[in-house]
């Protein structure tokens, strides 16, 4: 992963927001935002960050502009929360379906310096997990069963409690109050969980099939369709409009299968599924958990920490969707990730 300077960081953003510009163009933006640099500056930046392919040129001599690739968008250091604190509408992300994301996805998406607190973590995971007792490791699983599955479904609107949620699961006592659907997300997110664990060697990569497998575990009984959507769907909170279009729809889940597969450490392929399945959406409902499900799959079939998001915002969590979503943006789920599976590293034994 390449390093993006504060200043490359500006640049990008003002080509987020104006689209393509000429290099005087981009001069009067900085000064806007009280940079006080100067015209050769602004030409020798735009220089280096065509060399890092962060843009790229049209034209030549004085009609030369420059326009944001998906490689300067993927890397784009931004305040989610501040970003969708703006109503839909007047944001300056993109509505439709960027049909260059996936396959510019770089396979070193994590800098060396994340990669080694991802694996300290690992590591601290592997002691925690190595010769523990049967009946300590059977808890362990119950627990992170339970927290996974209440969170997750919380992200989803379910009003179930943790203590509800543990009832249900380990007693098999429908909380009163609730939904008879709220309480089959809940109870599916166990199956699909056990379903991971049991087929681990499925998940090596994401692909349509075992994406589809696992989908069809977490809606069971939700009335949800199966299989790749043949109709539109919305985002809520969001101008973003995805695929709408089967062919279209099976193309981009190719596309994500090949960018995982891609992938220089199980830690990015479980990001990038994570990211990948929300954007395109490819199922009428149920698309969120079937990625966090997803990334689990990936992170355990590579004898890594499963997480639990029990610690995640569920507000920031949106908020870093909405930015992929509508910037390309990976850097506010990329620090939710690492967050959560250094927690996860250091709150369960799941072997």
């Amino acid at each position: 992963m390449i390093k993006i300077s504060q200043k490359h960081q500006k640049i990008i953003g003002i080509f987020l927001e104006k689209g393509e510009m000429q290099s005087s163009d981009v001069y009067a933006e900085m000064g806007k935002i009280g940079e006080k640099i100067s015209l050769v500056t602004v030409k020798r930046a735009l220089s280096q960050m065509v060399g890092e392919g962060l843009v790229e040129t049209f034209g030549s001599g004085r009609s030369t502009s420059y326009h944001i690739i998906p490689k300067g968008r993927i890397f784009f250091d931004i305040n989610a929360k501040q970003y969708v604190s703006v109503e839909p509408d007047k944001r300056f992300g993109l509505s439709r379906y960027n049909y260059d994301l996936l396959s510019a996805m770089p396979p070193d998406i994590f800098a060396d310096d994340e990669l080694k607190i991802l694996k300290a973590a690992t590591m601290e995971y592997k002691k925690r997990t190595a010769d523990l007792p049967a009946s300590i490791q059977k808890k362990e699983l119950e627990r992170l069963v339970i927290e996974l599955s209440w969170k997750s479904s919380k992200i989803e609107g379910n009003t179930y409690t943790l203590l509800d949620t543990e009832k249900l699961i380990l007693e098999n006592k429908e909380a009163p109050g609730h939904s008879k659907k709220e309480t089959q997300m809940i109870l599916n997110h166990k199956d699909a969980f056990n379903y991971i664990r049991q087929n681990s060697a499925r998940f090596t990569t994401l692909t349509r099939k075992n994406m589809e497998e696992l989908h069809a575990i977490l809606v069971k009984d939700l009335s949800v369709g199966l299989g790749l959507r043949a109709k539109p769907v919305g985002v809520t909170g969001s101008k973003y409009l995805p695929l709408d279009n089967i062919n279209q729809i099976t193309e981009a889940v190719d596309a994500l299968s090949a960018a995982v597969s891609r992938m220089a450490t199980p830690y990015a392929k479980a990001l990038i599924a994570l990211l990948g399945i929300g954007y395109i959406q490819p199922f009428e409902d149920g698309n969120k958990r079937t990625s966090r499900l997803m990334a689990n799959a990936l992170l355990i079939s590579h004898s890594l920490s499963p997480l639990s998001y029990r610690s995640v915002d569920e507000d920031e969590y949106r908020g870093a969707m909405l930015v992929f979503y509508e910037l390309n943006s990976i850097i506010p789920l990329k620090r939710i990730f690492i967050g959560q599976y250094v927690f996860a590293a250091q709150n369960y034994a799941v072997k």
